[in-house]
């Protein structure tokens, strides 16, 4: 059965998502998703994680990248920890011009990097569960001093599943190999899924994706009547646009065969002509890549999309959703 998370609002503050996730912990939501933008992740996590008592709780994502292995590795034990074994780290790359310009830190061979910096966490977790020396070398992170005194020891309630988001062949494969699940992007069509995703990761995994789990933020159309359907749609239209624009997400537009969108967007984004962009979202490009429709529509058409191959979903809503709607949508799914 594909189990239903609740996203928190991207713009929360750490307490309006603590008061979210009591809520979506009360009417029966599977997990509970935070992400990192206006805020820290972790430290939104750590509210959240004191507040409940029974569901997970995952960041989607934490940025790998603007951190190191190691303030990853004591950040995620000690999640861990506060959630009694509820956490998943959800970790990301984010792009080029984030990673250099808005946090100052290196960028190269991104799908390279995450697999060495997924390996170096777990280094980090083995010396600290079993008191080896701590002895990882790599081409970008090398951690090769640990103490006591900074040493947390053993975690009583395991390590913490390490998923990774990608929308890239390189990137993807790369999760398969180091990973224990993989967040799916909301600029995902069930082709692509299909075509690419789900091939990447069965090569990498030697056939087979027991125990390795499938996420999905899904992009809705959600609204009971066809005006709030209307505002949900030109809503999604910008946030397809504005994902569809970034060059790294190029491959998905160009399986349908629209590479040619691609460039206008990127474009269009260079110029900062944002109405522009949403209206060049035309109605195939919606329906490839959002569900539309009241709450009974909604979770039909996920489940038909994506219920034989995709393990959590969540409700990607670039609007002001009816809580009710959104509540009705996870009744029935879970039904």
């Amino acid at each position: 059965m594909m189990l239903v998370d609740f996203a928190a609002p991207v713009a929360a503050s750490p307490a309006e998502a603590e008061t979210a996730a009591v809520s979506a912990e009360q009417v029966g939501y599977d997990g509970f998703l935070a992400a990192e933008t206006k805020h820290d992740v972790f430290t939104t996590l750590a509210l959240v994680a004191r507040a409940t008592s029974q569901i997970s709780l995952q960041s989607a994502i934490a940025v790998a990248f603007a951190r190191n292995p190691m303030n990853v590795a004591v950040l995620a034990n000690d999640l861990q920890l506060i959630s009694e074994g509820r956490f998943r780290l959800g970790l990301g790359s984010q792009v080029k011009p984030h990673i250099e310009r808005r946090f100052a830190m290196p960028w190269s061979r991104p799908a390279a990097r995450m697999e060495e910096f997924v390996g170096a966490l777990r280094a980090i977790w083995h010396s600290w569960a079993t008191g080896d020396r701590l002895m990882f070398r790599g081409e970008f992170y090398k951690h090769t001093l640990m103490t006591d005194f900074f040493n947390p020891g053993p975690n009583p309630f395991g390590n913490p599943p390490v998923e990774v988001a990608a929308v890239g062949e390189r990137m993807i494969t790369t999760a398969g190999r180091v990973a224990d699940g993989l967040l799916v992007h909301p600029l995902t069509s069930p082709a692509y899924l299909r075509g690419r995703i789900l091939p990447c990761l069965r090569d990498a995994r030697g056939g087979s994706l027991d125990g390795f789990t499938l996420q999905m933020s899904a992009m809705v159309v959600l609204g009971a009547d066809p005006a709030a359907r209307a505002r949900a749609e030109q809503a999604v239209r910008g946030q397809i646009a504005f994902y569809a624009s970034t060059p790294a997400y190029r491959p998905v537009l160009e399986l349908h065969g629209w590479g040619d969108l691609a460039d206008r967007l990127t474009a269009l984004s260079r110029r900062q002509q944002w109405g522009e962009m949403a209206a060049e979202i035309t109605d195939d490009v919606l329906d490839a890549f959002a569900v539309a429709g009241d709450a009974a529509a909604v979770a039909a058409g996920l489940k038909d999309r994506f219920g034989t191959a995709i393990d959590r979903v969540s409700l990607y809503t670039p609007y002001e959703a009816d809580r009710y709607q959104i509540a009705a949508v996870r009744s029935a799914i879970r039904a």
